[in-house]
């Protein structure tokens, strides 16, 4: 996968959205669903919750990005703050960055369940990434720097569309490290 995504323009990140997919149908496409709802601990994710989280975090986007592509966005007072965007843009991406060190807890809207994911997670965490890619690239010419979306989260944390979508993509990035490095346990289950 690619290096830091902080500086890539819309075109870049929609490549390294197709290169997330195609590394993900390769990896996993092809397990069972024993193995991908195998866990090395019970406080641990299995493969399977890595992707369902992605999907249901990332699609709690969807609807404001067909806003956005549609014209019907409208920015708020506290989206005008000039320099929230830019910090806030910033601190979450390095923030689910793989390369932090630090662990975070996944707010409980987004968090996977608990029981056995379906073998198709796979597929459905491909077909929502041509999804994403779809409402990326109707997006790049209302130029997404300008743009200012809340996080799904809270409201009050700001940052461009850009920086969104570079947010979602690096988050991707994480979890996708997350489960291959499930798969690579000397105990997961290879057949």
């Amino acid at each position: 996968m690619s290096g830091n995504l902080e500086a890539s323009d819309l075109s870049a990140l929609v490549i390294e959205a197709e290169k997330i997919a195609a590394q993900a149908r390769a990896t996993f496409d092809q397990l069972s669903p024993a193995q991908i709802n195998w866990k090395r601990s019970p406080g641990e994710w299995s493969i399977g919750q890595c992707f369902d989280h992605l999907v249901r975090s990332n699609e709690t986007y969807f609807p404001l990005l067909e806003s956005i592509a549609a014209g019907r966005h409208k920015k708020t007072l506290w989206q005008r703050v000039p320099i929230l965007p830019g910090f806030f843009g910033r601190m979450l991406i390095r923030s689910v960055s793989p390369e932090s060190a630090r662990k975070l807890k996944a707010p409980k809207v987004f968090r996977p369940s608990a029981s056995d994911i379906d073998a198709d997670v796979i597929d459905r965490f491909i077909r929502h990434q041509g999804e994403l890619m779809r409402l990326m690239s109707e997006t790049e010419k209302l130029n997404p720097e300008k743009i200012i979306i809340p996080s799904s989260v809270s409201a009050l944390v700001i940052y461009n569309l850009l920086d969104g979508y570079r947010i979602l993509l690096t988050h991707e990035r994480r979890h996708l490290l997350q489960a291959e490095r499930v798969m690579a346990a000397e105990e997961f289950p290879r057949a």
